[in-house]
């Protein structure tokens, strides 16, 4: 491999938004590191961004610190060092009212998004510390629910809005380590997560609607962006969205 080539940790890189960055980041000439709970789908990923040589696969749940620390490990060993974490794993919680959500439910989706994202920044910002260069970026995955909550999402919601303190946090702790750290708020991509978004989906005044989607790529195109400013720049927050949902103005 090329000392030159920068290097990239995604999580959830198996399918949606991970895979569609990872590929464009591995056909932009990044060495990339993908992570999730399905082997299969990352090999897929690997597959398909056409050089696998160049693309690391770990299964990993990030929920689990010692998965962490060994994908945290494989990444350090295969490409000693981390120019971007793109932290991108993350779950939805049952849509149902907040007083009917089970505990059980509450925390898998806190301990996936949040959690997750946070074991993930911690080793990114120990291993960026202390390499030489020393610096990188981390890009959150945030999400348009980071500032406007839909019916029946109280855990997924609250863990975005949380997930833009932790992006200030480490955008204020980074700043003497040369660390930036960026939020990237998405809404409505056109993956299979979304696709009950074209079928209609419930609405803040309690109709069902059908939403627009957007081109995926633009989602990878943005992400690549920001992973190759310098380091004196950054994209502290950027929203990007299919321009005729329903954000502005809900409810």
């Amino acid at each position: 491999m090329q000392a030159t080539k920068k290097s990239a940790l995604i999580t959830g890189g198996g399918s949606g938004i991970g895979q569609a960055v990872a590929i464009r980041l591995a056909q932009a000439g990044w060495r990339v590191a993908i992570a999730g709970r399905r082997e299969s789908e990352l090999e897929k990923t690997r597959s398909l961004a056409g050089n696998e040589a160049e693309v690391l696969a770990v299964r990993a749940d990030v929920s689990v610190a010692e998965e962490v620390n060994q994908l945290f490990a494989r990444t350090k060993e295969n490409f000693d060092r981390l120019d971007v974490l793109f932290n991108n794993a993350g779950i939805g919680g049952p849509p149902v009212p907040l007083d009917e959500l089970a505990l059980e439910d509450w925390n898998q989706v806190v301990n996936v998004n949040l959690t997750g994202a946070f074991l993930c920044a911690q080793h990114a910002i120990r291993q960026m510390k202390h390499q030489d260069p020393q610096g990188g970026r981390i890009i959150n995955n945030g999400s348009i629910s980071a500032h406007v909550p839909r019916p029946n999402s109280s855990a997924y919601t609250a863990t975005k809005h949380a997930i833009a303190g932790l992006t200030k946090s480490i955008s204020l702790e980074g700043r003497a380590f040369n660390i930036a750290c960026s939020q990237i708020d998405i809404g409505n991509a056109a993956t299979e997560m979304s696709e009950r978004m074209a079928k209609g989906v419930l609405q803040a005044n309690g109709t069902i609607a059908q939403e627009p989607r957007m081109n995926l790529q633009h989602v990878a195109d943005a992400v690549l962006y920001m992973a190759e400013l310098p380091l004196d720049a950054n994209v502290q927050f950027m929203t990007l969205m299919a321009t005729n949902m329903p954000f502005i103005g809900r409810g």
